[in-house]
Order: structure tokens, then C-alpha cells, then sequence
């Protein structure tokens, strides 16, 4: 990695030296070398409240859709109303459309996704109950069966006995 060449600038000549520094060759603050004014906490929260209240873009639409995509707990609706004006806009920015028809297609699936799991949860719960059912049912039938077997015991002992 190359690293940016500075501009050096040497101190002013000695008072022996009658030769002028041209100014072009004299050091000027650039933009990138500047001190940064650095914000305070107060200040920052001021700029985020600002930023809340002021109408959401396009970009930030698609922001907190991708943010509420990325929670578990997050509505699907919510996360297509964000993004369906912006997928439907002709005049969008192109990434942002893409973006957004993306999170609309995730919302979708994640929906449909949902709505399968919960039918394959209730079919589960029936096919649960009706094996339940049909548990009582063959040990009602056993003990029956059980119960007639030893009542034909019980008769052969006693022919056997009488005879």
C-alpha cells in the first residue's frame, strides 16, 4: 500500500538567505488536513432527532426495511409497505429499486413461508391426536380381548372340572 506523498515544507530560510519563498510553494491547509470539529454526545442526538422528524427517503426506507428484515420478530407487512413504493417507483434509483424489490420478495416468502409452518403445525396436531385416538382405541380392543380370553379360560377350566 502506497502511502500519499505529504508536502513538506521547510522552515523559512535564514535571515543570510535573500532568496523570497514563492507563495505557490508556501504549505495551505487542504480540506482532508483539517481538523475535524468534533461533535458532542448532545449535539449528535440533536442531529438523530432532526433526522426523525424530517420525512425518510428512499434510501432510509429501505434501511429500516432491511433492518426490520434482519429482526426475528418482525412483521412482514410492515416490511412491504416500506419497500412497495419504492419497488414501484420509475423514477428510483436503480439499486434502490433492486433493494427494495428484493425485500419485497423476502417479505413474501417469509410469509408464505409462515403460513405453510403454521399448516404443518395444525396438520401435525391432528395427525397427533387421531394416533392418540387410535392408541385408546387398540388398548380398549386389547383389554377385550384379553378380558375374552381368560372368560374362555375360565370355561375350559371349568368343563375341564365338571367332566
Amino acid at each position: 500500500m502506497r502511502r500519499p506523498r505529504s508536502r513538506l515544507v521547510s522552515s523559512p530560510p535564514a535571515a543570510s538567505s535573500n532568496v523570497p519563498i514563492p507563495r505557490a510553494t508556501q504549505a495551505r491547509p487542504r480540506p482532508e488536513n483539517r481538523p475535524r470539529k468534533i461533535s458532542s454526545p448532545t449535539s449528535r442526538a440533536c442531529a438523530g432527532r432532526a433526522r426523525a422528524r424530517s420525512p425518510p427517503g428512499d434510501a432510509a426506507r429501505v434501511k429500516a426495511a432491511l433492518a426490520l428484515a434482519l429482526s426475528l420478530q418482525s412483521d412482514d407487512a410492515e416490511i412491504a409497505a416500506l419497500v412497495d413504493a419504492i419497488a414501484r417507483k420509475e423514477d428510483a434509483d436503480r439499486d434502490l429499486r433492486a433493494m427494495a424489490a428484493f425485500l419485497q420478495a423476502l417479505a413474501a416468502e417469509r410469509r408464505r413461508l409462515r403460513e405453510s409452518a403454521a399448516t404443518a403445525q395444525g396438520r401435525l396436531r391432528d395427525e397427533r391426536k387421531a394416533a392418540e385416538a387410535q392408541k385408546q382405541r387398540a388398548d380398549a380392543l386389547q383389554q377385550k380381548l384379553d378380558a375374552l380370553t381368560d372368560l374362555e379360560k375360565s370355561l375350559a377350566d371349568r368343563a375341564a372340572a365338571g367332566r
